[in-house]
């Protein structure tokens, strides 16, 4: 796993309508935005903030935790409007021994529907495969949240199978989890797939 992909300096990734960058202290509003709206976290092992400051302290945990190589949010910003945060993705669990990394993604709500966690899931799968050199991504998802689980069957993630009353969700109580992965072998069969259909 080539570490210094990602902490070396801070990727940014582009794709056709996104790019995938730091999240600055001048996105304070838009991170609000997100954390402060309950629906978006219905499904998600993180409780909704409410409080302005807590919320502005968490920018710099983002950094902390950039920096203590444990994990990297990255903010998903359209090309049209270049500072206006859509959501955020991230990468953590980096497991060095089985060339693993787990990801997440949540968007603000007046985003969903539009594919933009598709692309960019896309986006950060390619990544991480390519430049990162990573073997197994995995997610975890509540049962219920089947937006999620589209947006990795469509990028090629295979359900693995549901972790019965397994993990404790902050707010959620004790729940179920469904894992869903894709392989590196598999990430490049969907490549080759993709390149045929458009040649």
């Amino acid at each position: 796993m080539n570490l210094e992909a990602i902490f070396g300096q801070f990727p940014i990734l582009k794709s056709d309508g996104l790019t995938l960058k730091k999240i600055e202290e001048y996105h304070f509003d838009d991170v609000f935005e997100i954390y402060n709206n309950d629906k978006v976290f219905e499904y998600c092992g993180i409780i909704p903030k409410h409080n302005k400051e807590t919320v502005k302290n968490m920018i710099g945990h983002f950094e902390r935790d950039y920096h203590k190589k444990s994990r990297v949010k990255w903010g998903i910003f359209g090309h049209s409007e270049p500072d206006r945060l859509l959501g955020i993705i991230e990468a953590f669990d980096l497991n060095q021994k089985v060339n693993m990394a787990t990801i997440g993604y949540f968007l603000s709500e007046s985003q969903w529907g539009k594919g933009i966690a598709t692309e960019a899931v896309h986006r950060l799968l390619d990544f991480l495969f390519t430049d990162v050199n990573v073997n197994r991504i995995q997610a975890e998802v509540m049962p219920p949240n089947e937006i999620s689980k589209k947006v990795l069957l469509k990028n090629g993630f295979v359900y693995e199978g549901t972790l019965r009353q397994a993990t404790l969700w902050s707010g959620k109580g004790i729940v179920d989890l469904e894992i869903y992965s894709i392989l590196k072998v598999e990430w490049k069969d969907l490549k080759n797939n993709e390149a045929r259909s458009f040649s």
